[in-house]
């Protein structure tokens, strides 16, 4: 099978690969769509952080080459021991986040957080090839769902911004700032909007900051010339930070409402420099959030994204080839400059094609 393999920094290759087996309690699945995100493109251009190159990964089991992709859809094509619920045919949206269900964060419901966790696609073999084997923990079925393959991978993502969402306890009427409208930044907009908040959308590009007023922002802000101060209005209740850039962070802490919420979202490099003098003063929450939960935000978000199918052309309005994923996904994603907010590729393309929303 056709599937792209990480070796190392810059080292990105389609190669051919072995068809993989399905063993207890996996299916492998027919790729249909598969995204890459930032993540995907850090592990390009640095050392890799999550992928097990030089190292074994003590929950995965993986070592090496690896096929990245951890937002992907799919047609069940075979199952494993142990497998119930799914058949051949059946539509899947991969979560990717691969939990034991038995450790005491499992056990509270938190399985984002589980001692023992991994993810398809950055420590084991993922959804960028033809097939792919999942555990049937991770993927989400949607026979009989109107939903369309191209949707269904948008649903790793969206899941991100409705655990964010949860986590920052949006409610109806509240103002909300999302400081970065990329990958996450974007989706984040459209569930905060989905939950009744008035959303304003912070960028320095003003083609995001136009698809993040289409998916739901109330007000936009660019700020390529101009600084996150400059919001009018009453302090927000919540701000989430997607940017993972230092300075954002520490001027996110100044922004939030008294008793407001700040989510910080983006990964920080290194370690920040926080004003909690201001923190214990204006009596803020400083709040973490982490990947999603399968069984509470990966339904969630499907629901969202069928809700208006139409509008998610505008995040990816095109599809592309296996083989374009360095040249049309990772090296313009790292210059800053790619055309649209995911890159989405479909392994049986041999050239582009729009995205389908079904509508």
């Amino acid at each position: 099978m056709k599937a792209i393999v990480y070796h190392g920094p810059g080292d990105v290759r389609l190669e051919e690969r072995p068809e993989p087996e399905p063993g207890p309690g996996q299916i492998r699945v027919r790729v249909a769509t598969a995204g890459i995100c930032g993540t995907d493109v850090g592990e390009f251009v640095h050392q890799p952080h999550f992928f097990p190159i030089e190292g074994q990964h003590p929950h995965s089991g993986h070592l090496g080459p690896t096929v990245p992709g951890h937002e992907f859809s799919g047609w069940v094509v075979a199952t494993g021991p142990e497998v119930s619920g799914f058949e051949q045919g059946d539509l899947v949206a991969v979560g990717a986040g691969v939990s034991c269900g038995a450790c005491a964060p499992c056990l509270a419901g938190t399985t984002n957080l589980c001692i023992y966790y991994w993810t398809v696609g950055l420590h084991g073999d993922g959804g960028l090839a033809e097939l792919a084997v999942v555990p049937v923990s991770s993927a989400l079925n949607l026979a009989g769902s109107p939903i369309t393959p191209d949707l269904a991978a948008l649903a790793q993502p969206m899941s991100i911004a409705v655990h964010a969402i949860r986590r920052g306890r949006v409610t109806e009427g509240e103002r909300v700032v999302v400081i970065g409208v990329g990958g996450i930044g974007t989706f984040i907009v459209r569930a905060a909007a989905s939950a009744g908040a008035a959303a304003t959308a912070v960028d320095i590009d003003p083609r995001r900051l136009e698809v993040a007023g289409r998916l739901g922002a109330s007000t936009t802000l660019d700020v390529s010339s101009g600084g996150i101060d400059e919001i009018d209005g009453e302090p927000p209740d919540v701000v989430f930070e997607c940017t993972g850039r230092p300075e954002s962070l520490i001027r996110a802490v100044s922004l939030v409402a008294d008793h407001g919420r700040l989510v910080v979202v983006g990964h920080q490099p290194e370690p920040v420099a926080v004003d909690f003098r201001q923190v214990a003063l204006d009596e803020l929450e400083l709040i973490g959030t982490q990947a999603h939960v399968f069984a509470t935000d990966l339904p969630i978000a499907v629901d969202l994204l069928a809700a208006d199918p139409g509008v998610w052309a505008i995040v990816a309005p095109n599809v592309y080839p296996l083989d374009q994923v360095v040249e049309t996904g990772l090296i313009p994603l790292a210059r800053g400059d790619a055309g649209q907010i995911k890159l989405l590729f479909d392994p049986a393309l041999q050239s582009p094609r729009p995205f389908d929303t079904g509508v």
